[in-house]
């Protein structure tokens, strides 16, 4: 029987019962890599008509969510955090490039933050990276990726300020 979203999401809640905070996130990222590389659930979950953003799992208890990702050609997003939340991604296929930025200036309603770039990465097929509250990253794609990102709620009823590197 191959893997579901709710045996994962339920694997997943364990964890960051056990351990909450960054800790916990760890050990879903490491458990994240493993099924990255699972052909099934890949093929289950990150299919050509899977969507740009698609909730395949929303954890009843912690609010947490593991979402599918099919990003269709060039793609980039601008510097942003999760607001209260925290973030992992992790590539199925495909290549995304992501950067990590240094705060210089808060943001508010009404006016950006302003940040600065600090390093470039790769995320490849079976890798996955965790961003904590307040981890201000952007990722650019040069073709289609698939993906399978978490969330610690679901960024959808979240409304967050904007930044723009300088």
């Amino acid at each position: 029987m191959s893997l579901t979203a709710e045996a994962l999401g339920n694997e997943f809640r364990g964890y960051l019962e056990a351990e909450p905070g960054p800790k916990g996130r760890e050990k879903v990222r490491d458990r994240l890599k493993q099924v990255l590389t699972d052909a099934e659930f890949v093929a289950k979950y990150l299919r050509e008509d899977t969507r740009e953003r698609e909730v395949i799992y929303e954890d009843p208890k912690l609010g947490f969510c593991i979402l599918a990702h099919h990003y269709r050609g060039p793609k980039d997003s601008p510097p942003h955090d999760h607001g209260p939340s925290w973030a992992i991604y992790g590539q199925a296929k495909g290549e995304t490039l992501m950067n990590d930025y240094e705060l210089l200036e808060a943001a508010s309603e009404d006016k950006p933050g302003k940040v600065k770039k600090t390093r470039s990465y790769p995320l490849t097929p079976g890798i996955a990276h965790v961003y904590n509250e307040g981890d201000l990253h952007s990722p650019h794609r040069t073709a289609s990726t698939h993906l399978i990102r978490i969330e610690g709620m679901n960024m959808e009823k979240v409304r967050r300020l904007k930044y723009q590197a300088v």
